[in-house]
């Protein structure tokens, strides 16, 4: 790490883990730009925050994430015959559409002005406003106005794309962005054109917490796909641990790679073909791109574009007309129809995600105490009680078209039992706590 702007107290951990993540550590040699982002434990203690660095911001949520521009140029005068560098714009923020299009305009600007134009981009971030739930800001930046629409919460799955945001996936002009989206380049469909058909099952094993390995070519293919279907989660709260692009030379790497099963929850962007060998006892891995593209390294071949599950048996059934709408997109070239297409996936996963909430919600809402009961003095929710809950599912049904009742009735005893539904049960009571106690 060569420098930081402006001065910024960090420990040699995180030094070392921006610097390992900045890069790709797979072997190239084309020349140009590439952009990712990372997600990295925050190992600052507190006390040597406070005493070094008194403007740091305090992670959020535990994580530092990190949006890089990768450039790689031919150098006669260096032994490896090329020079590389990155540019990392560092947040506790998880806002990738946003901070993914600030550092792609600064990286164009920097490879063609140097270091010149840092101070203008440091005094147009200085100069912004504070970050509040769900405002739309708007963001001065080396000569343009963006204009950043920011989730109310880091559960906000932010569906109102305005014909603005649409246009952002084929226009690099736009300037209304979604912060809390992933970023729009390249098109989702095309990352995971090998694996549409199974697209519902990897849905499914995301709500379920289950381990996920994904390969890619390149730290922008990953990170682009891993924050991606980490925003399928939403309005779900976050109870899974998700690397945009993760290293060998990570601090977790042991914790992480290991002989042991993955932990619940744990999603991981690759791309060195190390891990296929020591990530073989992996349930679930998902290979991006299309049906062609198999890279070969030497003698280690990452897996073929596609989705292997040893053990994941689908309860969801497809929407066959929407996979072969997404087909077609794939195969017309044509660049909005599959920037448009891709829109449509998002919506399509997320509106599931929400609906696959409803029958939950219907059952929490009955154990709310009335008004009648309030002002008898019972202010208490009611426990969440299962047997209670399958029989207003029985009732009621879902919105979600299971493959039977069978199907429909597993799901959610599956679901029950996992780290996110602790979490959402917390979250709603929470909330109703917080309206009956009154301002």
């Amino acid at each position: 790490m060569r420098s930081v702007h402006p001065p910024l107290w960090l420990s040699t951990t995180e030094k070392e883990n921006i610097a390992f993540s900045s890069f790709p550590d797979s072997l190239r040699s084309d020349e140009g730009s590439q952009f990712h982002s990372f997600r990295i434990r925050d190992h600052g203690s507190r006390t040597e925050l406070s005493a070094l660095s008194a403007q740091r911001p305090e992670a959020l949520d535990g994580f530092l994430y990190g949006y890089a521009h990768f450039c790689q140029r031919r150098d006669t005068s260096s032994k490896r015959g090329y020079s590389q560098r990155s540019i990392v714009l560092l947040t506790q923020l998880q806002y990738p559409a946003l901070f993914t299009e600030i550092i792609r305009r600064f990286g164009l600007l920097y490879d063609k002005h140097g270091t010149g134009i840092l101070e203008s981009a440091l005094h147009n971030i200085a100069q912004w406003c504070k970050p509040l739930p769900g405002a739309m800001c708007e963001l001065g930046f080396v000569g343009d106005v963006i204009h950043a629409e920011l989730p109310r919460t880091a559960d906000d799955p932010q569906l109102s794309e305005a014909k603005m945001q649409l246009g952002a996936y084929y226009d690099s002009t736009s300037t209304h962005i979604t912060a809390s989206i992933a970023p729009p380049r390249p098109p989702p469909i095309l990352l995971f054109q090998a694996s549409l058909t199974h697209l519902w099952s990897i849905w499914e094993c995301l709500i379920f917490c289950e381990p996920v390995l994904i390969f890619g070519k390149s730290p922008m293919e990953t990170s682009q796909a891993v924050w991606w279907l980490r925003d399928l989660l939403r309005p779900i709260p976050l109870a899974i641990d998700f690397r945009p692009y993760f290293t060998m030379q990570d601090k977790d790497h042991t914790n992480f790679i290991n002989k042991l099963p993955p932990r619940t929850g744990l999603v991981l962007g690759v791309t060195n073909p190390f891990f296929e060998k020591s990530c073989r006892h992996w349930p679930h891995v998902l290979s991006l791109g299309r049906s062609s593209n198999v890279k070969v390294e030497g003698k280690a071949t990452v897996p073929p574009p596609g989705w292997a599950t040893k053990i994941h048996k689908r309860y969801t059934s497809k929407d066959r007309p929407f996979l072969k709408e997404l087909e077609d997109a794939c195969s017309s070239n044509d660049q909005e129809l599959i920037a448009s297409s891709s829109v449509k996936l998002r919506r399509h996963f997320s509106s599931r995600t929400i609906a696959m909430l409803a029958p939950l919600n219907r059952y929490f809402s009955t154990l709310i105490p009335s008004p009648a009961e309030r002002q008898s003095g019972s202010e208490r929710i009611k426990p969440f009680n299962n047997t209670h809950f399958f029989a207003s599912l029985k009732k009621y049904g879902s919105a979600i078209p299971f493959r039977s009742s069978r199907k429909e009735k597993e799901f959610y005893e599956r679901w029950l039992k996992t780290p996110a539904f602790g979490m959402w049960l917390a979250q709603q009571e929470k909330t109703v706590v917080g309206v009956l106690k009154g301002p």
